[in-house]
């Protein structure tokens, strides 16, 4: 009974902590604190396994989400039967909202990458908060808005910077602050995945990560990296690209 017990405090703390973070993202920062408590009573914590699919292109909205820890990755399918990979969210980010603006049916996939930790949020609160509320309805455009930014640099670095800017930019964007000079971090997903984040085959990936190795000193090792001069990693990456170290995360 006491372990029982012990459980449920811990989902409890760990949901309550998971409802000030959502109280910080943008959409919700400045929501009227009656709709507020609507969300904060209706949010679900979810802990989900890697492969779990959250939901498929073209399924009702019945729920939007927030990161609270892991990875999540969006994708829609392609005429092949395959996937492309739109963008691998993290904790602070929210998904699956904009379905509400577009008819009520995601126009994506959803599913989680490596173990997260999930708020699951009710649609219809959204969308009757929106109806009703001028402040909220400014935020989800504002979330939008941002979303839209956030594709025309992806579309930007597609573009213009070569596959191993590209990479570069990429380990740059896991230094996490802006002021460190060197880093050692873990590669958050499988390589793969990384490849098609970035609009690339696996073959490709591997031929522009050895390039980069060679242009610059950074050391990769399964997915162990070393950026022992982050100045020169950002040199090389930024180079033709409008944005500057460090870039700031739209979503």
């Amino acid at each position: 009974m006491a372990e029982l017990l012990h459980i449920s405090e811990h989902r409890d703390t760990k949901r309550s902590d998971a409802i000030t973070a959502l109280a910080r993202h943008s959409l919700f920062s400045n929501m009227p604190e009656e709709i507020f408590a609507e969300f904060s009573a209706a949010a679900q914590l979810m802990e989900s396994e890697k492969g779990q699919m959250l939901f498929l292109q073209d399924d009702p909205s019945e729920w939007f989400y927030f990161v609270v820890s892991g990875w999540i990755k969006l994708f829609r399918e392609t005429v092949d039967g395959g996937e492309a990979v739109l963008d691998v969210l993290t904790s602070g980010h929210i998904f699956g909202e904009a379905a509400i603006l577009d008819g009520g049916i995601h126009t994506l996939g959803a599913a989680v990458v490596e173990k997260t930790t999930l708020l699951r949020l009710p649609a219809t609160i959204l969308k009757n908060a929106i109806t009703k509320n001028h402040t909220v309805a400014l935020g989800m455009l504002a979330s939008v808005s941002r979303q839209r930014r956030q594709q025309t640099q992806d579309i930007e670095k597609l573009s213009l910077q070569n596959t191993s800017q590209r990479i570069g930019c990429f380990l740059l964007r896991m230094c996490k602050t802006s002021d460190v000079t060197s880093a050692e971090f873990k590669l958050p997903y499988d390589k793969s995945l990384i490849a098609a984040r970035l609009g690339m085959q696996c073959e490709t990936f591997s031929r522009a990560l050895n390039k980069l190795r060679k242009e610059t000193s950074i050391t990769v090792k399964g997915s162990s990296v070393g950026i022992p001069d982050v100045s020169e990693l950002a040199s090389f990456s930024c180079s033709n690209c409008s944005q500057e170290f460090p870039c700031h995360d739209l979503h």
